[in-house]
C-alpha cells in the first residue's frame, strides 16, 4: 500500500475543490435561482445536505474501492450484475441529451445580446443555434479533436468566475447607490411555503446543478490523507458555489421582478440594467462572449467522455456491433451520431412550449430526473457492497461498518426518489393549457429513455462482445 501511495500524484485539497466547483457552478442556472427569491438559501442547504453531501461521500468510497475505468458500470455491475451496470451507465450518459440542448438555449439567448437582444426569445433562433453549435461540436469529435481539460477548466473558470464576480459587484455598487431593489427582505420569505407543490418545483434544478460529483471521486485516490482531506474538498467546494449561486442569483433578483427573470436570457438582462445605469454598456458583447465560451467549453468537454464511458460496455456485450464501430481516431461515431440524433429530436420542445423559459425547465427537469434515476442504482449499490465485498480497500471508507454507510445513502436516497417526483409538477410558466404536453414529455421521455438499455440488454448476443484487446 505504501509503494502505491508513492506511486501516485498527491493532490491538494484546494485543487480538487476547485474542480468540484468546476463540474457544480454554471452560470446559467443562476436565473433558475433567483426566481426561488429569498428562499434559495433554504433550498441550497436542503440540497448540500440530503444530495450533495452523501453523493459525494459514497461515490468517494466506491472509486477509492474500484478503481478500475469504468465508474458507474462497474460500481452497479459489481452489486447488482451487469443488466444494472449497463442500465446505470446509460442513464449517466442519456441525461445529457436533454442537458445540452438547455445549456446551448442559454448560449445563443446569450449570443443574441451580442448583436440583437429582441431575438432572445426568438423559438426558430434558438433552436437553430442550439442544433447548428451541437452538430458543429460532434462533427469537431469525429475527428478525435477533444479540448484538453485544461482548457476546457480554463474556459469554464473565465466564462464563470469572471463574470460572476462581475455581477456580483456590479450589485454591490448598486446596493450602495441607493437604487431601487426588486427584492425586499422579509424573514418570512427565507421558508418556503410547503402547503403548495409549485413553490417547491425549482427545488429540482439545484439537483441537477450539484450532481456529477462521481466524476471527480475518482481523484480521492490521488489526495493526501482521503479520509479527512476528499470531505473537506467537498466541503470547500460546496461553500464556494454557494456563495456563488446565492449572491450571484440575488444581483439578479436585485433588478429584475420575480414574475420577469427569464430562465434562459436573465443573466444578460440583468448586466444589461446594471451596465446601462453606469454608462458602461460598451462592456455588455465582452460579458457575453466570456459566458458563450464557458458555456461552449463546458459542452465540448462532456460531449466524448460519457460517449466512451458507454462504449466501455461492449466488452461485455451490452452494445450492438452497429454501434461498436470505431473510426480511426478511437472514436465510436455512431454512437455520437446517435447521441446528437436523440438531442435533435428533444430540442424541438422548444418549438411547442409556451416560452424559451418553459422549455428550458422542461430539458432541465427531464435531464434531472434521467440522472437522480442512476444515483438510486448508486445509492443502493453503495450498501449492497457492504455486505457482499467487505475485505476489497477502500481508501476512503464512510465511518462506521455498516450503519454509517446505511445513514449516508439512505439520505441520498431519500433526496433523489424526492427530487424524481417533484420534477413532475409544472412550474407556473408552463401553463395549463401546456400542462399534457409537459407531462407527457417528462413522463414519456423519462420511460422510453429507461426502456431503451433493458431492451438492448434483453436482446443481446453472446457475439457482441468485444475483445478487451481491441
Amino acid at each position: 500500500m505504501g509503494q502505491l501511495g508513492k506511486s501516485k500524484r498527491v493532490i491538494s485539497v484546494f485543487v480538487l475543490a476547485m474542480f468540484n466547483v468546476s463540474i457544480m457552478a454554471s452560470l446559467r442556472n443562476l436565473p433558475l435561482v433567483a426566481e426561488l427569491g429569498y428562499k434559495m438559501i433554504f433550498f441550497f442547504a436542503l440540497v448540500a445536505l440530503f444530495f450533495l453531501i452523501p453523493c459525494a461521500l459514497v461515490s468517494a468510497e466506491l472509486a477509492t474501492g474500484w478503481t478500475k475505468s469504468g465508474g458507474i458500470y462497474v460500481w452497479v455491475r459489481e452489486a447488482l450484475g451487469d443488466r444494472w451496470g449497463f442500465f446505470s451507465i446509460w442513464m449517466q450518459w442519456v441525461h445529457n441529451v436533454t442537458w445540452y440542448p438547455a445549456i446551448l438555449s442559454f448560449v445563443a439567448a446569450t449570443m443574441a445580446y451580442l448583436f440583437d437582444p429582441l431575438i432572445a426569445t426568438n423559438k426558430v433562433y434558438i433552436l437553430s443555434v442550439v442544433l447548428l453549435i451541437f452538430w458543429g461540436m460532434t462533427l469537431i469529435n469525429y475527428f478525435g479533436i477533444e479540448t484538453s481539460s485544461i482548457v476546457s477548466t480554463v474556459g469554464v473558470i473565465i466564462g464563470t468566475l469572471i463574470p460572476g464576480a462581475f455581477i456580483v459587484g456590479l450589485a454591490i455598487h448598486w446596493l450602495s447607490g441607493g437604487h431601487p431593489i426588486q427584492i425586499p427582505f422579509e424573514a418570512s420569505q427565507l421558508v418556503p411555503d410547503f402547503s403548495k407543490p409549485t413553490n417547491l418545483v425549482f427545488l429540482a434544478g439545484f439537483f441537477l446543478a450539484f450532481a456529477g460529483l462521481e466524476v471527480s471521486a475518482g481523484y480521492a485516490n490521488e489526495v493526501k490523507n482521503p479520509q479527512k482531506n476528499y470531505p473537506r474538498s467537498i466541503f470547500i467546494a460546496a461553500g464556494i458555489t454557494f456563495i456563488l449561486f446565492i449572491l450571484g442569483a440575488m444581483s439578479i433578483a436585485i433588478v429584475i421582478p420575480q414574475a420577469k427573470i427569464n430562465l434562459v436570457s436573465g443573466v444578460m438582462e440583468a448586466l444589461n440594467i446594471y451596465l446601462r445605469k453606469l454608462g458602461l454598456l460598451w462592456l455588455l458583447p465582452t460579458l457575453g462572449t466570456l459566458l458563450v465560451v464557458g458555456a461552449v467549453a463546458e459542452v465540448n468537454s462532456w460531449i466524448i467522455g460519457p460517449i466512451k464511458a458507454l462504449y466501455t460496455t461492449s466488452v461485455h456485450g451490452n452494445l450492438p456491433p452497429f454501434f461498436q464501430k470505431l473510426n480511426k481516431h478511437r472514436v465510436p461515431t455512431r454512437l455520437l451520431f446517435f447521441q446528437a440524433i436523440v438531442v435533435t429530436i428533444a430540442s424541438f420542445i422548444i418549438l411547442y412550449m409556451p416560452d424559451i423559459s418553459a422549455a428550458y425547465w422542461s430539458l432541465s427537469a427531464l435531464s434531472a430526473q434521467m440522472y437522480l434515476v442512476m444515483y438510486l442504482f448508486m445509492f443502493i449499490s453503495a450498501i449492497r457492497l457492504r455486505y457482499t465485498h467487505p475485505h476489497v480497500p477502500r481508501v476512503y471508507k464512510i465511518p462506521h461498518p455498516h450503519k454509517g454507510m446505511w445513514f449516508v445513502a439512505s439520505l441520498g436516497l431519500i433526496a433523489t426518489l424526492f427530487g424524481i417526483f417533484i420534477g413532475f409538477i409544472p412550474p407556473e410558466l408552463v401553463g395549463a393549457s401546456n400542462l399534457l404536453l409537459y407531462e407527457s414529455f417528462l413522463t414519456g421521455g423519462l420511460l422510453i429513455m429507461m426502456a431503451i438499455p433493458l431492451v438492448i440488454y434483453h436482446f443481446r448476443k453472446p457475439e457482441w462482445a468485444l475483445n478487451e484487446a481491441e
